[in-house]
């Protein structure tokens, strides 16, 4: 998947805009969930298939997945 004409990075949600991800390369990604009044983050380093996969399926748009906008990410971040 080493698409060098990809900008990063993206930015993918869940469509119930609970999940929402930042991905900053085919193998690298941050995620923030909105659990009620808490914000977690999480850091993602794909090194087996699956996550790998996961990744492809989240630049893809593939079910779940969908386009979110940087602002989107960034004012979860601030919620912390």
């Amino acid at each position: 998947m080493n698409d060098k004409n990809t900008d990063f990075p993206q930015y993918r949600k869940l469509p119930n805009d609970k999940a929402f991800y930042r991905i900053n390369s085919d193998r690298d990604f941050d995620e923030v969930q909105v659990l009620g009044s808490k914000v977690l983050r999480y850091h993602h380093e794909a090194k087996q298939y699956p996550e790998i996969l996961r990744i492809m399926s989240m630049m893809n748009c593939e079910e779940p997945f969908i386009l979110a906008e940087e602002k989107e990410f960034s004012k979860n971040i601030e919620n912390e």
